[in-house]
């Protein structure tokens, strides 16, 4: 049985940090300090993701004004291709409802496709093929991903907007 458990003390954060780190590229993700200081601010929820007695993954996920941003969501490699992470989506969808999340392109390779494709059956669809992550800070480069969500959305600016201010911390001009 699936079960996310809110992390709430730097020292379990930084267990998890070490497979943040070694999973996504250094342009996607936030240095060690920004990652830590994540438990001071009350919008963002790091969750262990457990299945049975397994610690199998982590999310972190924003609550913004009408919906939650999942910023970054894994499942451990030894745990990956047993259904997991449709279960994850499906606890994630059933407790917070409406989600958006980011995905690299499907021209990026067979890995980014098939990280597509997982969303879309989960439920999700891209709503924007425009949109370009923010750096998270010097030395990274902003990337351009897509971006997706489970529910309809009438206008993707503000939803871009709201997660450029509140989660990466910039301001679009």
């Amino acid at each position: 049985m699936i079960w996310i458990e809110e992390l709430q003390t730097r020292k379990k954060l930084s267990r998890i940090f070490s497979a943040y780190e070694s999973t996504f590229p250094e342009d996607e993700r936030r240095d060690k300090d920004q990652f830590l200081s994540l438990i001071e601010n009350p919008a963002c929820f790091i969750f262990a993701v457990k299945n049975d007695d397994d610690f199998v993954g982590y999310l972190i996920l924003w609550k913004l004004e009408d919906f939650y941003f999942l910023e970054h969501f894994e499942v451990f490699e030894e745990f990956r291709n047993l259904k997991l992470g449709s279960q994850i989506l499906n606890e994630l969808q059933e407790k917070f409802g409406n989600i958006v999340l980011e995905s690299e392109p499907n021209s990026l390779g067979e890995m980014a496709e098939r990280r597509i494709n997982f969303y879309v059956r989960n439920g999700f669809s891209v709503i924007s093929e425009e949109y370009v992550q923010p750096s998270y800070g010097a030395g990274k480069n902003a990337i351009r991903l897509l971006l997706l969500s489970n529910f309809a959305i009438a206008e993707v600016k503000a939803i871009q907007n709201e997660i450029f201010s509140k989660v990466y911390l910039f301001q679009k001009t």
